[in-house]
């Protein structure tokens, strides 16, 4: 493992490594944020997971998670979307390929030799972070924006016991039925939508449930709408009796400016779950 770069911030340290991941087959890149307590001992950590076209550092820069992490003691870890470098797969299309993993172990080819997102994000990195940095792995909670939102979503749902609360923000909600999702779990996964299921957070509700805490926030002037489908995770949640927070957030769109606005709410609500 290789340090990039490290910079004080909040009283904590904001750091960016590379190592040489086995799931993938590459280098991976995350960014880790550790606040001033880990001096003295692990402390709790908040997974983001970010959305497509992302790398780790679009949410490190522009979510202003580190603020409120600090005030409540929490670490913070901003994995990238995808594998990455030369001989990975790639597609000319923003949302197939490199920056959009989709959080899945891809099964077809050409993505099945290293598009293994979701054994990186579930078992690779928490065991690096676990054994190398001074984090809690009993106390992890998880959140992710679009694409992200949708792997926090199923990550939670798909690792039972693994998070004590979930949020995301506008995520893909129900990729079976989207051309965000179609698309991709076909690609990656193959034709059986059979497959898929795990795959789909609202199916998923639908399935089991959700037994943690859950807070979703979609804005209401938000450009992808009808790809995201908000309205069917809100009826499984409802239909299931979950408990859950499900907000709509008049006039406030895809973009981190709306990330950002809401993610004091998000950090202390994980917090709460974090520290109970």
């Amino acid at each position: 493992m290789q340090t990039v770069s490290e910079n004080k911030c909040f009283g904590g340290v904001q750091s960016v490594y590379t190592h040489a991941s086995k799931a993938t087959g590459t280098d991976m890149t995350f960014g880790l944020f550790l606040p001033e307590e880990a001096a003295e001992g692990p402390v709790p950590m908040l997974w983001y997971l970010s959305g497509l076209t992302c790398t780790h550092e679009n949410a490190m820069v522009k979510a202003g998670a580190q603020q409120w992490a600090a005030e409540q003691g929490i670490a913070l870890v901003f994995p990238d979307t995808s594998p990455r470098g030369e001989g990975v797969a790639d597609d000319a299309a923003y949302d197939l390929g490199q920056g959009a993993g989709f959080y899945v172990n891809a099964m077809q080819a050409p993505w099945s030799p290293h598009f293994k997102m979701w054994d990186y994000v579930a078992e690779e990195l928490p065991a690096l972070l676990g054994s190398e940095f001074a984090v809690d792995l009993e106390r992890q909670a998880i959140t992710g924006h679009s694409m992200g939102g949708h792997g926090a979503l199923t990550l939670a749902m798909g690792l039972p016991g693994r998070f004590r609360s979930v949020s995301a923000f506008a995520p893909i909600a129900h990729p079976t039925a989207s051309d965000w999702g179609r698309k991709q779990l076909s690609a990656y996964l193959g034709a059986d939508e059979g497959t898929w299921a795990r795959h789909d957070a609202t199916l998923m509700v639908r399935e089991g449930g959700l037994t943690i805490p859950l807070l979703v926030d979609q804005g209401g002037a938000d450009q992808f709408l009808d790809l995201l489908m908000p309205e069917a995770l809100f009826g499984a949640v409802a239909e299931k009796r979950t408990g859950a927070t499900m907000r709509m957030q008049p006039g406030y769109d895809h973009s981190y400016f709306f990330v950002a606005s809401f993610m004091e709410d998000h950090v202390g609500f994980h917090a709460q779950a974090l520290y109970s």
